[in-house]
């Protein structure tokens, strides 16, 4: 049997959306949502009828019929810490993704359309790998405060699929190898692989790690307490500074590299400066994750956007060269890892999680 399967990968500005035949990508398409489109939402679930009905227009412009597909298949949402593998979207899923608790981000948008749109036409909704897969070590977990647990919150399905891609064209196997990788797009996240766990990763969400190009990043705890107690923002407010407004976008305007790079090379010293910074941080964030793996690293692997940015990777390979050879894997294999995975359950060839049961 072959399976048609419609996949979804929400991002800040942007909705990936993909037809696979079985493994095969029939096409990919790359639905770009301006800022100003979207900057009147204060809470990504605000979004929803706009990704809908980009979602729905393309189908139709692409002659697709919903009712041919298999299943609906979304990158994960902002959850209750899992195990990896591959999900059925429920009511309790979505609930957790939404509630605020454990974070916001536009996958929960995703999740949300899966689900509905395959209520409507009786088929599965899935997700792979979700961004909370926890397999963080016990020291990792620690904050600083018992009332506050660190968690992984960020991009695991990329970076599996990226790891595994560097072990095939390495002649490895993941579970072999020692790898740091670095995710950096609209969040940077920098996680510790190690023989096919990852150990330790920064909290990409919400606001840990470097800055990155709408994400703050670690900012110093006291003066943030005294801009939350303020007066000029309110809570939400305050949570969009720093998941969404944050970062290059509050420095400089905008979260396009290729924006940035035109101001630098016409002599503008902020763009510079704030690209400078952040390849600094991410570069920082390589060496910590080093030092927690005493030093036994592979390769140190960067994927995602910014990796097509040639400038803003040649500056972070300057400062962790030393520490391991440095690999670029430019964008990322969301969707053709969404649909592997979804085909695994579909053919029987993996069972499918439970998230009720696999919350951990």
């Amino acid at each position: 049997m072959n399976y048609r399967l419609l996949i979804i990968n929400m991002g800040s500005t942007s909705t990936k959306v993909g037809v696979y035949l079985d493994a095969a990508a029939v096409w990919t398409h790359t639905v770009t949502h301006p800022r100003e489109e979207i900057a009147g939402c204060l809470h990504f679930m605000d979004q929803y009828d706009l990704r809908l009905q980009a979602i729905l227009k393309l189908l139709r412009d692409k002659k697709e019929r919903l009712e041919e597909f298999c299943a609906v298949v979304s990158r994960g949402g902002t959850i209750q810490p899992v195990r990896g593998g591959t999900y059925a979207i429920t009511p309790h899923m979505l609930s957790d993704s939404q509630c605020g608790r454990y974070g916001d981000h536009p996958c929960n948008i995703g999740g949300q359309i899966a689900y509905d749109l395959a209520q409507e036409y009786k088929i599965p909704a899935l997700t792979v790998d979700p961004p909370v897969c926890n397999e963080m070590c016990e020291e990792a977990v620690y904050s600083g405060l018992p009332e506050i647990k660190r968690i992984a919150s960020f991009q695991a399905l990329n970076h599996r699929a990226t790891a595994r891609r560097y072990c095939q064209d390495h002649h490895v196997s993941y579970s072999d190898v020692n790898l740091i990788v670095a995710h950096m797009g609209g969040g940077i996240t920098v996680a510790a692989h190690q023989k096919g766990q990852i150990t330790d990763v920064n909290n990409g969400l919400a606001g840990d790690g470097p800055f990155a190009l709408e994400r703050s990043g670690d900012v110093p705890v006291g003066e943030l307490i005294k801009l939350c107690y303020s007066g000029t923002y309110e809570l939400d407010e305050m949570l969009r500074r720093v998941n969404g407004r944050g970062g290059m976008a509050a420095y400089l305007g905008t979260v396009d590299g290729r924006e940035v790079q035109r101001r630098i090379s016409s002599g503008d010293s902020a763009a510079l400066s704030v690209t400078k910074a952040m390849a600094y941080q991410v570069s920082k964030e390589i060496g910590g994750i080093a030092a927690a793996m005493c030093g036994h690293v592979d390769a140190i692997v960067l994927t995602a956007g910014l990796a097509y940015w040639d400038f803003f990777v040649s500056l972070i390979k300057e400062h962790v060269s030393f520490l391991a050879p440095v690999a670029i894997y430019p964008g990322e294999n969301e969707l053709e890892s969404l649909a592997l995975g979804a085909l695994r359950v579909l053919r029987q060839e993996e069972d499918i999680q439970d998230y009720d049961e696999q919350t951990i």
